[in-house]
């Protein structure tokens, strides 16, 4: 169901080297418009409900074509998108990425609008734009204010029917998306998964990825686009979906006049479900080397299609066995064996079929102990074991992950999209709830012994070089250790807020009360100064390490045992250290408060730091530390602030080294705690909550923790001599490049307005940057533009992925780009765009119960005033050209640069 989706999409889109908002997400359409048009009407909306307020409409238009209409006034917003039933599945073996190219192309142009036009009228206005490619659809999204819904669905209609496809164009994309394919190359899971759909899928469509290869995406030509479009973008095929503020029946009328006329060509016959084999072949096993630091494993089972009755009861058995921390499978190999840094089993559900997905990371020394205790561990599994909490447990966080998909306008809209294209409507995912209902025992034990066997078994795994791992080893202990099976993980959540209030507490703390009643749930965040700012250059990675071990069980629970509770309860709590100040958040069910509560104290005040727990939190923050080295913006992320900053927080690496790590005992962690939560703190609430219990414990927690430490110093930090770093990944296809330039802090309100806004112009789809290095130059798939700023100093870098014969060339594209700005002033227009986007992307970013008590607590503690986004973003609404102009003379100037290179 829509939790599977969101597995689906961080799984298979990884594949298809799909985009985020700074990249190019394309999609395009053709479907043949009829001589006279003929227009479906509806003098009534039906709704599915009965009930005409917050009703979800259902009309099919006269050719076949779908709308969907779901009133929602929470936030001024309206999400649109149009689902295509084609993506990589529809595709034959010589065009595979058809479809993604596709999707790239839209972008490039359509009958009314140039290259990039798109992009930018939406960001001018404040929205967002995207699209996605999966095996089984593609559909593209805009998001925009309220008054601006014509010009978001004009838009989706407009790529998907109107696109023009350029041959210069085009050329240049496959480029592009050759860029992407490489970069996904170079991440482990992305390798391991093409690997594996290669194996699990052998000789149908869902074989190859998303994305295509090399030679196929070369050999794309614009006929073959154009034949693929007739052949699959017919109106029958499709849904247009529309959330938000709106007037249904404006909506509808909007829809019949861009759609209502097209007809479609030919017949649609929906695919007919992949066969389960009844015995399969496996186990097989395939090893990939390179140079990366640690081993990844995936194996995986063949299931049912998405819409399959067995999916809700394959979905629990998942859950239970690998679905979160509390699970078998994680406890088991995670924690009490200490086997591997991470291992989870997700569920992945597509239209014809799925597979049943299990992930580890480990050193290359536990390989061979590792999978030997996992397939006797398999070959006795019995789902008849599992204790009626579990059970219970496992069901309220699936159901809670589906409820929470409704908290964001783009949630909702996804949502009620994927179960209205690929299902039955809102019905499914009542059906889907009762049959979770009904799973039990008997029904769990069947689906395991049925799907997760050896003889089903597809493994892949990637090894350092010279890692003493070999396929056949794995084969061995497979058929020496288990004549059986395998599974497991699923969930999300997110949402919006209300008018502030402040409560003084003891010592200096603070309680921020943001009520907002649209769900029954409440977020906590509690921000403390300090962090990294508590340690000197011999303890770097002790703050993030505190931070970890702090959640790991109390003095009356274990760390097993707050997890089991957490599971129970649908609650999340955890802890972070930053460069200044220090975190703990928790989110939960506002039913659960009384229970929450108690548990939340007893972390703060008395935290166990038990020696096992502690040694665990180690070897994840050095498996953390390798991993990201393993990935190349990941190291570059590691060293950019030693590499930027002499003196204070931000001249060490936040995580430490691995031998800094491994030296760092429970006093040293106990001692920072000591330290760390004497500082008087900020919390801040959002959500729907009792105020009275919320300030009863506030005043608690600041009477038992807070003393006199003397007001926290914000360093101003010098900046490093040295003006060049180049790290080097060896074997990897792109090259990335960080040119950074100093800039003030967020004290100097009134540069970061200035700031913020040159940023929006040189960020996005449709900013400078994009427009010059990616849409002209055709150097990469990526490049933007960003602004990080501390209270007392800050950066803007721009940033590119490309190929490492390119580096030069995209270094000489910022500086003209920025040459460019500072000789001339910007042009209104870019003006009026960057002031949209700085708008549209804070209250879509600002959605979420967290993201709005997180703003609130790291503001105020650091300082700020809560409105000091707000009227930030108020000032840049009156910055002129010339003060941009101003900025990059000042700021952005060759000789300030620091340039910080990945190259293989």
């Amino acid at each position: 169901m829509f939790r599977k989706l969101l597995l689906l999409a961080g799984l298979m889109l990884i594949l298809a080297g799909c985009k985020t908002a700074s990249m190019n997400n394309r999609t395009e359409t053709v479907p043949t418009p009829a001589p006279a048009p003929t227009i479906a009407k509806a003098s009534s909306l039906p709704s599915l409900d009965g009930s005409d307020q917050a009703a979800t409409h259902i009309v099919k238009l006269k050719n076949g074509l779908t709308v969907l209409i779901k009133e929602d006034d929470r936030f001024p917003l309206v999400n649109v998108r149009l689902y295509v039933h084609a993506g990589s599945a529809y595709e034959t073996p010589d065009i595979a990425g058809i479809s993604h190219l596709l999707e790239h192309m839209v972008f490039k142009g359509t009958d009314k609008r140039g290259p990039g036009e798109t992009a930018r009228q939406i960001e001018s206005v404040g929205g967002s734009l995207n699209a996605a490619t999966s095996f089984d659809y593609t559909v593209y999204y805009v998001e925009v204010p309220e008054t601006q819904w014509k010009l978001g669905m004009d838009v989706v209609t407009d790529m998907a029917f109107h696109q023009t496809i350029d041959p210069k164009e085009l050329e240049s994309e496959k480029k592009v998306v050759l860029e992407e394919l490489e970069r996904g190359e170079d991440t482990p899971t992305s390798k391991l998964f093409k690997t594996l759909q290669s194996m699990v899928w052998k000789d149908t469509s869902y074989e190859w990825p998303i994305i295509g290869s090399r030679e196929t995406v070369s050999g794309i030509t614009r006929p073959q686009i154009k034949q693929y479009i007739a052949t699959h973008y017919q109106p029958q095929s499709m849904l247009l979906a529309v959330v938000g503020k709106v007037d249904p029946d404006k909506i509808l009328a909007e829809a019949n006049q861009l759609v209502g006329s097209l007809v479609n060509t030919r017949s649609f016959t929906p695919p007919s479900p992949l066969p389960v084999p009844e015995a399969g072949d496996g186990p097989r096993v395939v090893k990939l080397t390179g140079k990366w630091n640690k081993v990844y494993m995936g194996a995986a089972f063949p299931i049912p299609y998405g819409t399959s009755a067995e999916i809700p009861g394959l979905e629990m058995l998942c859950q239970l066995m690998g679905g979160d921390d509390t699970s078998r499978l994680y406890r088991t190999f995670k924690y009490d064996k200490q086997l591997v840094d991470d291992i989870s089993v997700s569920p992945l559900s597509l239209e014809r079929g799925g597979m049943l997905y299990v992930h580890a990371v480990l050193d290359a020394d536990k390989v061979d102990e590792f999978w030997t205790e996992l397939n006797k561990e398999m070959a006795t599994f019995n789902p008849a074991d599992f204790t009626d909490r579990e059970i219970e447990r496992a069901r309220l966080n699936l159901e809670n992950s589906l409820f929470l998909a409704k908290e964001t306008l783009s949630g909702l809209a996804g949502k009620l999209g994927y179960f209205q294209f690929l299902d039955n409507g809102e019905q499914a995912e009542k059906n889907y709830l009762f049959s979770l209902s009904q799973v039990n025992r008997d029904e769990l034990k069947r689906l395991f012994d049925e799907y997760i066997r050896p003889d089903r078994l597809t493994l892949a795994v990637l090894t350092p070089e010279n890692a003493p791992v070999s396929a056949e080893g794995l084969t061995d202990i497979t058929k020496a250790n288990w004549p059986s099976k395998k599974a497991a993980k699923a969930k999300q959540a997110a949402k919006q807020a209300t008018g502030p209030a402040e409560v003084a507490l003891p010592g200096g703390s603070k309680l921020i009360l943001l009520p907002d009643e649209t769900l029954p749930y409440t977020a906590m965040s509690m921000y403390w100064t300090g962090g990294d700012g508590e340690l000197d250059p011999s303890q770097q990675g002790l703050a993030s390490l505190t931070a970890a071990a702090l959640t790991r069980g109390t003095l009356k629970m274990s760390a097993t045992e707050l997890q089991d509770f957490l599971s129970d309860h649908a609650a999340s709590l955890g802890s972070t250290a930053g460069r200044n100040v220090f975190a703990v958040e928790a989110k939960f069910p506002t039913r659960f408060t009384d229970q929450v509560l108690p548990v939340l104290s007893e972390t703060l005040t008395a935290p166990a730091f038990n020696e096992t727990e502690v040694e665990r939190a180690k070897q994840d923050q050095i498996a953390g530390i390798k991993q990201s080295e393993d990935r190349p913006l990941g190291l570059a992320f590691r060293h950019l602030f030693p590499f930027l900053y002499k003196t204070g927080p931000y001249a060490l690496l936040h995580l430490g080294t691995p031998e800094g790590v491994e030296q760092f005992s429970t006093s040293d962690i106990i001692r920072f705690w000591g330290r760390q939560s004497m500082h008087p703190f900020t919390l801040a609430v959002c959500g729907d909550f009792d105020q009275e219990a919320m300030e009863a414990f506030a005043t608690k927690i600041a009477k038992t923790l807070t003393a006199p430490t003397g007001e926290y110093a914000f360093t101003t930090p010098e900046w490093g001599q040295t003006r060049e770093d180049d790290l080097h990944l060896p074997d990897r296809n792109q090259a990335h490049v960080l040119m950074i330039f100093p800039t003030p802090g967020k004290t100097d309100q009134e540069a970061s307005a200035k700031l913020e806004l040159l940023r929006a112009a040189l960020a996005g789809q449709s900013g400078l940057l994009f427009r010059d290095l990616r849409d002209k130059q055709g150097l990469a798939y990526t490049v933007t533009a960003m602004l990080w700023q501390s209270r007392n100093t800050g950066f803007m870098a721009l940033y590119i992925g490309t190929g490492p014969d390119k580096v030069d060339q995209s270094i000489t594209g910022f500086k003209r780009v920025l040459a460019d700005l500072a000789a001339k002033p910007l042009p209104q227009d870019e003006i009026d765009r960057a002031r949209n986007i700085l708008t549209g992307d804070y209250y879509q970013d600002h959605q979420s119960l967290l993201s709005r008590s997180r703003e609130a607590a790291s503001l105020q503690v650091r300082g700020f005033d809560l409105d000091y986004e707000q009227l930030l973003i108020d000032r840049a609404q009156n910055v002129t050209p010339a003060e941009i102009q101003d900025m990059v003379q000042k700021y952005l100037t060759p000789d300030k640069a620091y340039l910080m290179k990945v190259t293989p």
